[in-house]
């Protein structure tokens, strides 16, 4: 079967998630069919996620992938069937709301080095305050922390239009990420080996490396559930959040950084391991030592990729440490940070 070109493809991704496309999958389709194309693409789930679409969304293409391949692969697979301009990565468990995709379209179309736009990501269950995964767009530390505007660690912010101003960022979410088509596939796409969690950092400093614009538009608004697939604490979630967090890091870092980042993120894993253990989570103790194990396992393989990158100082990281602003000096909003940090 083939299908027609098409400027815009909204593409949620979807494993055993039926009841938030149950709950979800509507609204995507009130707010959406006049802009764009709605595609499902499924990690070869084991529920009646399948069937449940077949009958309820007749007219919603599907992708079935051969295998469970996680967040990254399993987008790689879908979008390598889809031929459009533009690519939203939607999450199964986000509600949207009117003209959400115009905004964003117009303000990636008014620069053709704006690569990657993410829209104002706000809690499904608290609507007023931002959401975690990408809030009013992702920053990361210059010792590979990430956090955002609207939420720093566990502090969220109300969004009381602090942020409602067009901004370039480091990272946008890979909840709800708008993404050039032609340049997600020339620079590979999402790294398969993070399969989740980071992925979306990884893949946007690849692009700042190659002087393209990660943007933030306010004029969209989604609201996030968050924790669809994994739950919010997990000892698995800490595993990939720590092993995929020292990949991105060995892959994308100036060759002059990389050895003074990893000689205090050593002791600093340490510690956080420790409090893990304190605070009885005895599984996510042993996996950041299963974490670390893995990276160094994995640094061949990462060299290979690292070589093909070009590395550069890149704009937009802030050069201080968010460990040490947030909790001793007690910042706990992105305001509260020094500004002439940021590169």
């Amino acid at each position: 079967m083939s299908f027609d070109r098409i400027k815009v493809a909204v593409v949620i991704l979807n494993w055993n998630g039926k009841k938030f496309l149950e709950k979800f999958l509507p609204s995507v389709v009130k707010y959406s069919q006049n802009d764009a194309s709605i595609i499902v693409g499924d990690n070869k789930s084991s529920d009646d996620s399948i069937s449940y679409l077949k009958q309820a969304f007749p007219e919603i293409r599907i992708i079935e992938n051969s295998e469970n391949g996680g967040f990254a692969k399993g987008y790689n697979d879908a979008l390598a069937q889809v031929d459009a301009e533009y690519y939203i990565l939607l999450n199964s468990d986000i509600e949207v709301t009117e003209n959400w995709i115009k905004p964003v379209i117009d303000l990636m179309e008014s620069d053709p080095n704006i690569a990657v736009c993410q829209p104002k990501i706000r809690s499904y269950s608290e609507p007023k305050m931002f959401e975690y995964a990408g809030a009013a767009g992702g920053f990361i530390d210059k010792y590979g922390y990430p956090f955002c505007r609207g939420r720093l660690f566990q502090s969220m912010e109300e969004d009381i239009g602090q942020y409602n101003d067009v901004v370039d960022v480091f990272w946008a979410t890979g909840a709800c990420m708008f993404v050039k088509a032609a340049i997600y596939h020339k620079f590979g796409g999402l790294d398969n080996d993070f399969f989740a969690h980071m992925e979306e950092i990884d893949f946007c400093w690849r692009l700042k490396n190659n002087d393209f614009r990660i943007v933030y538009c306010p004029d969209s608004i989604v609201f996030h559930v968050g924790g669809g697939t994994l739950p919010k604490i997990s000892w698995r979630k800490t595993y990939l959040n720590f092993r995929n967090n020292f990949t991105l890091l060995y892959k994308n870092l100036p060759s002059n950084q990389i050895f003074k980042v990893f000689l205090l993120r050593l002791p600093l894993d340490g510690i956080a391991s420790i409090k893990f253990l304190f605070d009885g989570g005895f599984k996510d103790f042993f996996a950041v030592a299963k974490a670390h194990f893995a990276f160094y396992v994995s640094i061949p393989k990462q060299f290979k990729k690292r070589k093909s990158i070009k590395h550069k100082q890149v704009k937009e990281m802030y050069m201080g440490n968010i460990v040490f602003d947030y909790f001793l000096k007690k910042k706990k909003t992105f305001k509260d940070l020094s500004q002439n940090k940021f590169s």
